[in-house]
């Protein structure tokens, strides 16, 4: 190869490591952002789960009010 070949195959080859670099990089940050989406999903289902048996033994208490009236 000539000092030109070498340099154009050089470059080249940065050019393709900085650009698969930069895809890791993208699918990185895709995966953290559904990560955090993931956590926020939980912590809301976690909380319905909670406000459900609140509800549900607020319901039982209200039913047993009303059998005894």
């Amino acid at each position: 190869m000539t000092d030109g070949a070498t340099q154009t195959a050089g470059r080249s080859t940065a050019v393709a490591v900085a650009a698969g670099t930069a895809g890791h990089m993208c699918a990185l940050s895709e995966a953290a952002r559904a990560g955090a989406a993931a956590t926020q999903v939980l912590a809301a289902s976690s909380e319905l789960s909670r406000q459900s048996e609140q509800l549900s033994a607020e319901l039982t208490r209200f039913l047993a009010t009303v059998r005894a009236a």
